[in-house]
């Protein structure tokens, strides 16, 4: 939750305490994390729900950006759902975060043609 505050992931309406506790009862084997000795330096969070794969909080300590971590990251969690039988990962990114669309663009991912919406419970 440290990693994730620090790279800005953490809003409100996010209760990143309670996300790590459901995944961890929900396809706990799609929530990566890398550790450098015991600290934490990168997370992954996928999902598969049957007909799209997704990803969320992935973060890398900043001081560790730009090294490849975050690619690896998401190339890990693609294997692990394609494994799946996935065929189409989707992602949510804040239109304000022109970096990190500039990375997944860099991956091979496309805007699709899609309005996303949400509803809070």
């Amino acid at each position: 939750m440290n990693l994730w505050d620090r790279c800005t992931l953490v809003v409100p309406g996010n209760d990143p305490q309670q996300d790590i506790r459901l995944k961890l009862q929900v396809q706990p084997e799609l929530f990566l994390v890398s550790l450098i000795e015991t600290q934490v330096v990168a997370t992954i969070m996928a999902g598969y729900e049957g007909h799209r794969g997704w990803l969320n909080y992935l973060a890398v300590v900043p001081e560790y950006q730009r090294q490849g971590i975050g690619q690896y990251k998401v190339e890990q969690a693609t294997i692990k759902l394609k494994s799946m039988n996935c065929l189409k990962i989707n992602i949510q990114i804040r239109t304000s975060n022109i970096d990190v669309l500039r990375f997944y663009e860099h991956l091979g991912f496309k805007i699709d043609d899609f309005i996303s919406m949400g509803k809070r419970f």
